[in-house]
């Protein structure tokens, strides 16, 4: 999954997560991009190329719709003309520094590009004490890992205001930060009504994008830098070459305190690199010392020698480092969006990777409606994805409960929906009863309990302070089976308070 891809990806995921209440993107609208994605991509493809397609397809329907959300999320992409931007201004940099000498007279031991060579051995310093930290970590005992890459979360599993842990690494938590700040732009330009879309959802893309981005995005910024830096190095190469042409620099050196055998140890040392890669050996320096009656030698034969440690020392080990985060980029672009184990892909792809979802529909002592029957449809769409098959079963009559009659009885390992009705108070005797045998019945599938207040509203209301009281007992009673019922009147069923509450409450499913 190519950089795009991921970001549209991340960013219609935003949109269906956030737009609980189905304004903006209705569940007709994901059921077309999941029916098209499949029939595009055909069977048997990838999780990865159906989540592609889907995305993209989603997108352009989305940007009929909510044009402002489109172009931030636009704005976002990453413009190569930015990095092109930034070697071509290293390279004039490096063009532009005039200075290797005063008047055109070259002092070998005050040579100001010795502050370019300390600063790229300070930096190829850093860079080993960095990798050696990193290996020591590895060597760690068992236990908590430390945190060595930056850590994700994923926000879809995350309960509505439930805190995001605190689990970056600073320099982590610093790129991420900037991230953020730098798409920043993006938010301030948001318009006050663009559509039904809000802030928050492009907060939370936000967020989301720079998490998952901030490896890919490290690695690309090292690798802009160490070509920078290779470039500028080439422009100072460059420069005093093309200066050489209508200037002639003459070389020598001058001290207070050194002596000729001391600076040519000194020296030897500096142009060491050079002197490897070109074969050469130093000249005796006595005759090159600056006094009255010398001016030095032609510089010709230095600058070669400058030239050749700088290429050595700088050129050289920046692009080799740039290679190798190249590597690391390319293999960051694909890990983008490669983990499909989070509950919305999980909803995604169970309607592709498989046939629709069956779910074997078993009331206890309550009869449903037709009406009770379509509201349920759309809760178990909202719960499982896609189109599942509702097949409701005979109801189990009160005192069946202990052995469930065959008409009853779902299919063992496909997932089932116990249906209650809220005006009924929860026993353990009879409900416990005949959750324990549904139970044994399902062999370990999933199992959903959905109490149904059609009844209970129809008679008394829905600001009855007595439906909390039910409501209460319900969850008491089902929580010593393992499960927290989704309450919902399914005559008219808010579809927005269903999503709401499987965010609160993931283990719904159990």
């Amino acid at each position: 999954m190519d950089e795009r891809v991921a970001l549209l990806t991340l960013a219609v995921r935003a949109v269906e997560t956030a737009d609980r209440e189905r304004r903006t993107w209705t569940d007709e609208d994901r059921a077309w991009a999941s029916r098209a994605a499949a029939e595009v991509v055909g069977e048997g493809a990838s999780p990865a190329d159906f989540v592609a397609q889907r995305a993209r397809l989603a997108w352009q329907r989305l940007a009929s719709r909510e044009a402002a959300f489109v172009r931030a999320v636009e704005r976002l992409h990453w413009r190569p003309a930015i990095g092109g931007g930034l070697l071509l201004v290293a390279l004039a940099a490096g063009l532009a520094i005039e200075r290797i000498g005063s008047e055109q007279r070259i002092n070998l031991l005050a040579l100001p590009v010795l502050g370019l060579l300390a600063w790229n051995l300070l930096v190829y310093l850093g860079l080993l004490a960095s990798l050696l930290l990193r290996l020591r970590k590895r060597r760690l005992p068992t236990g908590r890992t430390p945190l060595s890459a930056l850590e994700c979360v994923d926000e879809s599993a995350r309960a509505p205001g439930e805190a995001r842990p605190a689990t970056l690494l600073p320099a982590g938590a610093l790129l991420r930060r900037l991230l953020v700040a730098g798409a920043a732009g993006v938010v301030w330009r948001w318009p006050q009504r663009a559509g039904v879309l809000t802030e928050s959802t492009l907060s939370r893309l936000l967020v989301d994008w720079s998490c998952l981005a901030a490896p890919l995005y490290a690695a690309r910024a090292a690798r802009l830098l160490h070509c920078a830096a290779a470039l500028f190095a080439l422009g100072v190469i460059a420069g005093f070459y093309l200066r050489g042409i209508a200037f002639e620099y003459r070389a020598g050196w001058e001290s207070t305190f050194l002596s000729p055998t001391t600076v040519h140890t000194l020296l030897g040392w500096l142009f060491a690199p050079g002197l490897w890669l070109t074969g050469q050996t130093l000249p005796e320096l006595a005759a090159l010392r600056f006094a009255s009656a010398s001016a030095g030698v032609n510089a010709a034969p230095w600058l070669h020698l400058l030239a050749a440690t700088l290429f050595t020392v700088v050129v050289v080990p920046r692009l080799l480092l740039a290679a190798l985060k190249l590597l690391r980029e390319r293999q960051q672009l694909r890990l983008l969006v490669a983990d499909f184990s989070a509950p919305y892909f999980q909803a995604l792809l169970r309607g592709y990777q498989s046939a629709p979802l069956r779910l074997s529909v078993i009331p206890y002592s309550y009869h449903p409606s037709p009406a009770a029957l379509d509201g349920l449809h759309k809760v178990a769409a909202r719960v499982f994805g896609g189109r599942p098959l509702l097949a409701c079963m005979a109801p189990v009559a009160y005192g069946d409960e202990d052995v469930l009659p065959a008409a009853s009885r779902p299919a063992p390992g496909t997932p089932a929906c116990a249906l209650f009705n809220l005006a009924a108070t929860p026993e353990r005797e009879a409900q416990g009863a005949f959750l324990g045998a549904l139970r044994a019945c399902l062999a370990g599938a999933p199992l959903l309990a959905v109490v149904d207040e059609a009844a209970w509203r129809a008679r008394f209301g829905a600001a009855d302070r007595r439906l909390v009281e039910r409501r209460a007992a319900w969850q008491a009673g089902l929580a010593e089976f393992g499960l927290t019922p989704i309450f919902v009147d399914l005559a008219q069923p808010d579809l927005g308070a269903v999503q709401a509450a499987l965010d609160a409450l993931p283990e719904a499913l159990r």
